[in-house]
């Protein structure tokens, strides 16, 4: 484990928030994450789900939870199923948890192996006054699940050997809890921020004409392990001149020209959490005119639409204001008109074409985290906000992103320590 252990006690307490929300007579299962294959005997790196990991902080594969609150003996009313170690194990994978250490990383009393999760669970279904049973999937809105997860293997095993019980959903469950960051997750986000912090400001004294997409990107996982984190949280944006007015390009093979504008979306994980960063340098450490009239408008929408973020706000609303604003923007930068706009239709708007994604969302666990995004902005909740103008005829575009906790009033910005301002971040570039 790189990182440092995450105190169990938070782990107790959502178990016990999500107790809280089931109907009487319930149970509920959650199942790790696939170990994926690649070719031949080739697998890709493990990730666990996340809400497995939410309710037990394993990061182990072929592991399950069984929370069964109304049980009659209170031992199994919460049980950790796990592979059990082995010799063989030990030889070509390297430690597998034992009890013990499951039930400290866990907080729960009982660990069995999984070669007797079917006996126990039967017993469970029949025995445990069980009328419920919450199974998981991936509901979040932007899901596009091609590959039948270990999950959805077990719904349906379940249904064929148990199909008179009434089953729920506890994905929507879990996803309200999640919205709300507790202070330790707050904490271990802040971590991973922290590291992306000293990436980026280690990029920043590396960049210059000539090195490649990939040579940054490779500064960026130097600094990041050395500090803990496994590595990028997603796979990184690392995108120079006229790529970077693609969104999600990230074959960061180009080499990195002078006058280029270089597109920095790179995070750190930290004990599964994530940080979500993007910033936007000059290659030779010096904005253009153009260039710089382009960056502090896009950082002018950035910073009012921290200040729009509230509470009482519904994403999509809040959305729509920061559009309005950068219309403005975009039209103050003659790249549109007050005649554009006046003869626009509906969801073709003028400055569209030049801001053409959402300002925000969710952050955690995962980097496009579980939430209800027509519901307003919780107290508690962590936000992106990434507003950014791409102008494709001029080869280049801006992005800037900031990660921010929702207040009763206002937000605590966790990347404000990251350097933003044009000036700021030239200054950094030319010191020796």
């Amino acid at each position: 484990m790189r990182y440092s252990p995450i105190a169990n006690d938070l782990l107790v307490t959502n178990r016990k928030r999500l107790v809280k929300e089931l109907k009487p007579g319930s149970l509920v299962v959650f199942n790790s994450n696939d170990i994926m294959p690649t070719t031949a005997d080739g697998t890709l790196p493990f990730r666990q789900n996340s809400d497995l990991f939410y309710l037990t902080g394993v990061n182990q594969e072929e592991s399950m939870l069984v929370i069964c609150p109304e049980f009659s003996e209170q031992k199994y009313r919460e049980v950790l199923f796990l592979r059990e170690p082995s010799e063989h194990l030990e030889k070509w994978e390297g430690h597998k948890l034992t009890r013990e250490e499951a039930r400290k990383v866990s907080g729960i009393e009982t660990v069995l192996w999984l070669a007797d999760f079917h006996k126990w669970f039967h017993h469970l279904m029949a025995m445990g006054g069980v009328e419920h049973v919450y199974l998981n999937t991936n509901e979040h809105y932007r899901s596009d699940v091609v590959v039948q997860t270990r999950d959805a293997r077990f719904i349906e095993w379940c249904k064929a050997n148990y199909p008179l019980h009434q089953y729920q959903r506890v994905a929507p469950i879990m996803a309200k809890l999640r919205v709300v960051k507790q202070p330790a997750e707050i904490a271990l986000i802040q971590r991973a921020v922290d590291i992306t912090e000293k990436g980026f400001r280690r990029v920043l004294k590396f960049v210059k004409p000539g090195v490649y997409e990939n040579e940054v990107e490779a500064e960026y996982i130097h600094e990041f392990v050395r500090n803990g984190s496994r590595g990028h949280a997603y796979s990184p944006i690392i995108a120079s001149g006229k790529h970077n007015v693609v969104l999600h390009y990230i074959e960061n093979s180009r080499q990195c020209k002078n006058n280029d504008l270089l597109l920095l979306d790179v995070g750190a994980e930290y004990g599964n959490y994530n940080a979500d960063l993007t910033r936007t340098i000059p290659v030779n450490g010096r904005f253009s005119k153009r260039q710089k009239q382009v960056y502090n408008a896009v950082f002018r929408v950035h910073q009012a639409a921290i200040k729009l973020m509230d509470s009482k706000m519904v994403y999509f609303d809040y959305h729509r204001e920061v559009e309005k604003l950068m219309e403005r923007e975009i039209m103050n930068l003659k790249l549109i008109s007050k005649t554009d706009i006046k003869n626009q239709r509906p969801g073709q708007e003028a400055f569209r074409k030049y801001f053409y994604h959402g300002t925000s969302h969710m952050l955690g666990l995962d980097v496009h985290d579980v939430g209800d995004m027509h519901a307003k902005m919780a107290v508690g909740s962590l936000w992106t906000v990434e507003p950014g103008i791409y102008i494709k005829e001029e080869g280049f575009g801006v992005r800037l992103e900031n990660n921010v906790i929702i207040l009763k009033k206002g937000v605590n910005d966790l990347t404000k320590k990251i350097p933003i301002e044009a000036d700021e971040i030239e200054d950094i570039m030319n010191k020796p």
